[in-house]
């Protein structure tokens, strides 16, 4: 099966302490959320709406503003995650299991999707991750509890930790 693009209609963009964040919503939920700077596979949004008073995207800026004022642990919004395989989408929903505060290794998260040779795989669906944040991967560390590739930098992999206390 190949990555599909989920039917984006809108977007804004977003300040955050680690840098401006850019939302993408279509009418499932949030199908989106990349660093506009320094971030792997981030998409053109010219194509897209900007729509920053969209319900959705009002939430996530929200909840966003939340978590990183150290008020929020958890999201509650509708994630629209079709962008991806059957394979990512497994990690991905994998990911969101991760509790705030708390990390798990590459291994350990292949184990939990029950495909234990499947590590590098998962490793390449962890960093498709379309929606930053919000889908945690920046909880996974290497087997040995190293800091291991983030899209969006190891700098923000790691202020993201410390964020949660879990680095």
């Amino acid at each position: 099966m190949s990555e599909k693009a989920s039917p984006v209609t809108v977007c804004c963009q977003i300040d955050s302490p680690l840098g401006a964040l850019l939302l993408a919503a279509s009418p499932a939920g949030l199908s989106g959320a990349w660093f506009v700077e320094g971030q792997r596979d981030t998409p053109d949004p010219a194509p897209w709406a900007h729509q920053p008073e969209h319900p959705i995207l009002l939430r996530a800026a929200q909840q966003l503003n939340d978590y990183f004022a150290g008020q929020r642990h958890a999201f509650d919004l509708p994630l629209d995650l079709r962008a991806g395989t059957a394979f990512q989408q497994a990690v991905w929903q994998a990911l969101l299991a991760i509790p705030f505060g708390e990390h798990t290794s590459y291994g350990a998260l292949a184990q939990a999707i029950g495909r234990p040779r499947a590590v590098r795989a998962l490793g390449a669906a962890v960093g498709r991750n379309p929606v930053s944040i919000i889908v945690p991967c920046h909880r996974v560390l290497g087997a040995d509890g190293s800091l291991t590739g983030y899209a969006g930098g190891l700098t923000r992999k790691t202020a993201l930790l410390d964020l949660e206390g879990s680095w």
